[in-house]
């Protein structure tokens, strides 16, 4: 068996080292400790387990790897969220600055056909032209019908 450290190491945990490997032990500080300290493990008894120790161990190490998982659902990854909100933001832009346009396109064109409507009509005659101020007077009344109000009430 070679002597080398990471040969002498596992042979501390498997089996209890010779006097040769005891003696490579004394030249290293760090191995020796961990030599004392497997020989001291090894003189501790053993503690009664329960024969499901290990699902219980397993269940245990799924449950707290559960809650660290929820709170990272729920957390905003804005690495991930910057892009789609900019990626929106462009898209409303594009059909707000689109639907502008539609309706400015829809006014000009009920405008023109009005204009060209009004081009169209007969003009009116002289006739109702030269009556007009007697027209407009017709349509405004000049005092209010107070026997018809005291009617009413």
């Amino acid at each position: 068996m070679e002597n080398k450290p990471d040969n002498l190491e596992a042979a501390l945990w498997r089996r209890k080292v010779s006097e040769a490997e005891r003696a490579a032990l004394r030249a290293q500080p760090g191995l020796e400790l961990e030599a004392r300290l497997t020989q001291a493990l090894a003189k501790i008894s053993d503690a009664p387990v329960p024969s499901n120790f290990t699902a219980r161990v397993l269940a245990e190490i799924e449950r707290e790897e559960s809650r660290m998982v929820r709170p990272q659902i729920w957390a905003l990854n804005w690495r991930l969220l910057w892009p789609r909100v900019a990626v929106v933001a462009a898209v409303l832009i594009f059909a707000g600055v689109s639907l502008q346009r539609y309706e400015i396109h829809a006014q000009r064109t009920v405008l023109a056909k009005n204009l060209v409507l009004a081009a169209r009509a007969p003009s009116p005659g002289v006739d109702a032209l030269e009556n007009l101020d007697a027209i407009q007077r017709m349509s405004q009344s000049s005092h209010a019908d107070n026997e018809l109000l005291a009617a009413l009430q």
